[in-house]
């Protein structure tokens, strides 16, 4: 029964005096594991509990000594393990963030050829999980394994650390973030005295946060909104270059948005880019007619877009 529920099926051939084979069939693409679901940020993570060696608090006070090194290493049971953040690891927004005073936090003892300390903002216990394959398209992205959908419906990815901390510490990853710093530095030289500000205004956070990285990787200063109401309190103290702005938002949409920045005698100037998965004629009219300077479909590309922020601002990069 337990076969059948994951897709599998059971053939069972016997003959007398010989004894019987039972051929199982699973599907590849789904298996049951156990995980230990955490949170880095607001993001949920799930790590199978086979790649993990144990579990252990350290204090703040402690992780803060520790973190003061270049290459922190935690010492646990005679034994060392390079001590890393996991939203480091997974290279997102999301900075360390260590209380005052002697509060503990978890930190996860991760097995294999390069042991390692993980350190995680929560621990939120372990699970039985149904894992996907995420097919063709993220067979190449280091430390994902699969992911899992939970009973809320939310998709949760599933982390291999043993195979994330291998990567991390082989030479090719050393040489492209040393470069990657190399370019972060020069970008900053480079547009020191002039920093574009971008407003992003859409309901969707992935798609904020994947504008912001991208936007920001080009030197760009970038605040969010998450609606059109929070966008116009926003707006009400900060004047942006550039404002990004969706249209399908709940509480005040793009298009009631621009219409008010249009009447507004301090807001009228701003540029706006609608970027929308409304594409058809008749929504790019009304929101040429309102005053928007630019409209583009949803997903943008990124080099139109850029070229488009650069060209309102006056940049040619």
């Amino acid at each position: 029964s337990e076969i059948k529920q994951v897709g599998g099926s059971i053939v069972i051939n016997s003959v007398a005096g010989k004894g019987s084979e039972f051929v199982i069939r699973l599907p590849f693409t789904v298996s049951v594991n156990r995980a230990l679901m955490t949170r880095v940020g607001d993001e949920l993570f799930a790590i199978p509990l086979n790649s993990i060696e144990g579990i252990v608090r350290i204090s703040a006070d402690n992780l803060k000594e520790l973190y003061k090194q270049e290459n922190p290493i935690y010492n646990y049971a005679g034994r060392d393990y390079p001590l890393e953040y996991l939203g480091r690891l997974l290279r997102d927004d999301n900075q360390v963030k260590l209380p005052e005073g002697n509060q503990s936090l978890p930190v996860v003892l991760v097995r294999g050829a390069q042991p390692a300390a993980v350190q995680v903002d929560t621990l939120l216990g372990s699970r039985e999980i149904v894992v996907k394959a995420l097919g063709p398209q993220f067979s190449a992205v280091v430390g994902v394994s699969g992911g899992t959908i939970l009973g809320d419906g939310s998709v949760v990815i599933i982390l291999d650390l043993p195979n994330m901390m291998r990567h991390v510490h082989s030479l090719e990853y050393q040489q492209h973030i040393a470069l990657e710093h190399e370019e972060e530095a020069h970008l900053q030289n480079l547009l020191e005295d002039s920093v574009t500000s971008v407003l992003v205004v859409d309901d969707s956070v992935t798609v904020r946060k994947v504008t912001t990285r991208l936007l920001e990787r080009h030197g760009m200063e970038v605040s969010t909104a998450k609606d059109g109401i929070d966008a116009m309190e926003i707006l009400q103290e900060y004047r942006p270059d550039v404002m990004l702005l969706d249209i399908e938002m709940p509480r005040m949409d793009g298009f009631e948005v621009a219409t008010q920045m249009r009447h507004d005698s301090k807001l009228k100037d701003v540029p706006i880019i609608m970027i929308t998965s409304r594409t058809g004629d008749k929504h790019k009219e009304r929101a040429m007619a309102i005053g928007v300077t630019d409209y583009m479909g949803k997903p943008f590309q990124e080099e139109k877009l850029l070229g488009s922020i650069n060209k309102i601002v006056g940049k040619n990069q």
